[in-house]
């Protein structure tokens, strides 16, 4: 542990990866008729090669504008960089002029969106929308980028390719279309893939088999992966540290086992006791986090999770905690996360050494897999997500958050 008035999160003391992607203290504001919107505000991480960050919090954390701003798609006005920046192999994208954003945006970094319906132009037809890409940024002709489109939609798991290139989006399922979503993400073999909530508003089954597909182009490719959710299950597993924002700023970061073995925050505590878990007892209720997130226009006075946090002192309420680093690549912005006391006193400790045994004895399943037992049980095909290596994919789930 460290001292409360030390360690700061910032750019110099964030661990010593080569950084591919680095955002120091970004804050993206939104100028409304009601007041200012503090969407993000004062977010830092970093993202490496071939890594995956896993950034998780309840709808109006800030999650899908903070990659929405790298991508610098934030609409300006209402929206505007308030602060902060965001560098990729070094070089600051705060600023630049569209002509060279439009070079790095599809071809080196690249998004899957949250809703592909809505995402996709719906009077093109598929294929040209995923060959786009090739023929802006890799120079391809009309022939060379249909039928590499063609090889794409196959290596994603899209029947009858051929066919379906010459399709328009609404004759593709739910499924099909988040697949052909990747399939343009993936088109230019960008460095940086960010999923916005891929597998939201899919079937159990269907989720399985998305997150198993970024897995192995992640693998294939060396893609490093920002995966946005609301799902500790997903992140579970796949993710190599995680992100916890909360009412548009980090409140913990870390890695994917100190996040689920050994979370510091309250808000933290709050989404990891959410998650359903496969116990002897039945019976054993969940534990919601109680009331709703602050607007962002009216922050409470202190720490923003002052209000729903049941171990919330008067200087919570008071005070804003900064986040600061905690132990060895683990930070967290709560005035107790350096009190060993009150960390080991917390309910999410009580179950810790149940949680290990039953890690260890297989007990502990991903929501993705629980939900797909539930659909073969049903009497439906699943095909679970793959296992990573990392002892927090045994410990997942979905928080209701």
């Amino acid at each position: 542990m460290v001292d409360s008035a030390k360690d700061t999160l910032n750019s110099e003391q964030l661990p010593a990866y080569e950084n591919l992607l680095e955002l120091e203290d970004l804050r993206v504001h939104f100028h409304t008729q009601d007041g200012v919107v503090k969407a993000v505000d004062g977010v830092s991480f970093s993202l490496n090669a071939g890594e995956t960050l896993g950034v998780v919090g309840e709808s109006g954390s800030g999650k899908s504008v903070t990659a929405l701003s790298i991508l610098g798609l934030v609409p300006m006005p209402p929206g505007q960089i308030a602060g902060g920046d965001i560098r990729f192999k070094g070089q600051s994208l705060i600023g630049m002029k569209d002509k060279d954003l439009r070079q790095i945006r599809g071809n080196h970094i690249a998004m899957i969106f949250q809703d592909p319906l809505s995402a996709l132009n719906p009077v093109y037809k598929v294929g040209k929308q995923v060959a786009e890409g090739l023929r802006i940024h890799r120079g391809y002709n009309k022939q060379q980028a249909n039928a590499r489109a063609i090889e794409l939609l196959d290596m994603v798991g899209i029947p009858n390719p051929e066919q379906r290139v010459r399709e328009y989006p609404h004759q593709f399922s739910g499924g099909m279309r988040q697949r052909a979503m990747i399939a343009m993400a993936l088109a230019c073999e960008p460095e940086i893939l960010i999923a916005d909530e891929p597998t939201t508003a899919l079937d159990v089954t269907i989720q399985a088999q998305i997150i198993e597909l970024m897995q192995r182009m992640q693998h294939d490719l060396g893609t490093a992966i920002i995966m946005i959710t609301h799902d500790l299950g997903v992140v579970a597993d796949v993710a190599d540290r995680i992100l916890v924002m909360y009412a548009g700023k980090p409140v913990e970061y870390g890695t994917a086992d100190q996040i689920f073995y050994e979370p510091l925050h309250p808000y933290t505590w709050g989404l990891m006791r959410s998650i359903p878990k496969r116990t002897i007892d039945d019976d054993k209720p969940l534990t919601p986090i109680k009331g709703n997130p602050p607007s962002l226009i009216n922050l409470p006075p202190g720490c923003a999770f002052s209000e729903r946090c049941p171990y919330a002192t008067d200087r919570c309420r008071e005070q804003e905690p900064s986040i600061k680093l905690i132990s060895d690549e683990h930070f967290s912005a709560c005035f107790y996360s350096d009190d060993e006391e009150f960390i080991l006193n917390s309910p999410i400790y009580d179950d810790a050494e149940e949680l290990k045994a039953q890690a260890a004895a297989g007990m502990l399943y991903t929501g993705i897999e629980r939900d797909a037992e539930d659909a073969e049980d049903a009497g439906g095909a699943a095909q679970p997500a793959g296992e990573r290596d990392n002892t927090a994919s045994t410990q997942a789930g979905e928080s209701n958050g």
